[in-house]
């Protein structure tokens, strides 16, 4: 992370957790997250005449994501595999600060969902729905009408919905099925492990060709089951260390290989089956939290 980042006892810091969290949302990037904030700071010190820092703070958070979010289009054009949000471990601090349904969803899902909107879609739902932002006000931070922010807002809240599963899961029940999980990996048996998953399973990897993934999704519970049981076979032997935490907000885990990180995991719950699995190997996203996950 930058080194540049406002002291603690800066007057701007109370804005911060919302500030991130805006951006690792319409970013899917912790790292680049913290770049945006930072840019923005710079740029309210240089200010003249600033009546509500937080206003035009998240007015410049918001241009300055939907400025990286069309390099982003390209940049994903070229990009080996599925991509797969940055995994974060420290939610909580990445706030929307709001009461509204979303505002504590992290999850790959909603991430994937939001991923699937267009920037202004994207920006006019998360600054209505998820940071409870008045649409007169969207209006403003984005430069569109009124109503054109609403009808944004209208066409991202369908897609989301269609896209994202309702929770159904405690997180003990979370906890549970992961740790069945991982004993089904390890044991070998297949049909034990394909018994825990939703007949539509799918799993996405992203290794962003650093390292060996899967490069399209894997559908169906018996193609998820021998896909992870194969990976498995082909690192036994090493000293493999999974470490369970709280990845995007729900029950992951971090697996370490002869001690170093090699991929974060995490799953979506559907009732008592597993529905998605989502892994990221690459270690341009895993950078962040490394040693977070040691302290």
């Amino acid at each position: 992370m930058s080194s540049n980042r406002p002291p603690e006892n800066d007057p701007l810091a109370p804005h911060r957790g919302r500030l991130l969290g805006l951006a690792y949302r319409m970013l899917g990037s912790r790292s680049d997250a913290e770049d945006v904030v930072q840019d923005a700071y710079l740029r309210f010190a240089g200010a003249q005449d600033v009546h509500n820092p937080e206003a035009f703070l998240v007015t410049v958070v918001t241009r300055l994501c939907l400025d990286r979010l069309k390099s982003a289009r390209a940049q994903r054009e070229i990009y080996v595999g599925p991509w797969l949000p940055e995994p974060v471990c420290d939610a909580e601090g990445l706030s929307p600060d709001a009461a509204t349904e979303l505002a504590d969803d992290l999850s790959f899902a909603l991430l994937l969902a939001l991923d699937r909107l267009s920037p202004l879609e994207r920006a006019a739902f998360l600054l209505h729905d998820v940071f409870d932002i008045q649409f007169s006000e969207v209006a403003r931070m984005i430069d569109r009408t009124e109503a054109a922010c609403r009808q944004l807002a209208t066409r991202a809240r369908r897609a989301v919905r269609d896209a994202r599963p309702a929770p159904s899961a405690t997180p003990d029940g979370h906890a549970r099925l992961l740790s069945a999980f991982s004993e089904a990996v390890a044991s070998g048996d297949v049909s034990r492990l394909a018994g825990l998953l939703r007949e539509d399973a799918v799993a996405m990897t992203d290794g962003g060709g650093r390292k060996s993934a899967a490069l399209n999704p894997i559908f169906g519970a018996d193609k998820v089951a021998r896909f992870f049981i194969g990976v498995a076979g082909k690192n036994s032997g090493r000293d493999i260390r999974i470490e369970p935490t709280i990845i995007n907000g729900t029950v992951g885990a971090l697996l370490y290989m002869d001690g170093e990180i090699d991929h974060s995991l995490s799953l979506t719950i559907d009732g008592d089956r597993i529905a998605a699995i989502y892994v990221v190997r690459n270690p341009d996203k895993l950078r962040h939290i490394a040693g977070f996950s040691q302290h």
